[in-house]
């Protein structure tokens, strides 16, 4: 195995309060709406996360950092949709209020820079990007006016 890793970093700029867009990454029903029809989210420290982001590779993670309306980080567990790796892959989702929205950041680190990984890794960056751009579309859509 390669001691290299790679990551991504996706931004998206959502017109709702932080406290709608954090709703949207940690509330079940919610998750479902944007992430996978199969989603499911035990939204707190020491919690799991389990999707497809990208319809096909399901991952299962460890919410090792959960701050609500600020910061959750998921520590990937192995799973048989993954390549084999000894790396830690790790996605963090970031929010920060900005005037009348949300700056909603995903960096992802770990996943391994070998041949092996290549598709599985443009897969989830790519699955991650569209999945965004569906959560920023159901809170500016579904959720502004709502109490959630």
């Amino acid at each position: 195995m390669s001691d290299k890793a790679r990551g991504y970093a996706h931004r998206v700029d959502i017109v709702s309060d932080v406290q709608r867009v954090w709703s949207a990454l940690v509330d079940p029903a919610i998750l479902t709406r944007w992430c996978s029809p199969k989603a499911q989210i035990r939204g707190q420290a020491g919690g799991v996360f389990r999707a497809s982001v990208d319809r096909v590779i399901e991952l299962e993670a460890h919410i090792d950092v959960f701050e609500p309306t600020r910061r959750m980080r998921l520590i990937y567990l192995p799973t048989p949709s993954l390549p084999p790796t000894d790396s830690v892959i790790v996605d963090d989702f970031i929010l920060e209020p900005e005037g009348n929205g949300t700056i909603l950041r995903l960096l992802g680190s770990g996943y391994p820079a070998t041949v092996d990984w290549d598709v599985t890794y443009m897969r989830l960056r790519t699955g991650w990007q569209q999945a965004l751009a569906r959560l920023k579309v159901y809170v500016e859509k579904h959720l502004q006016g709502s109490s959630s």
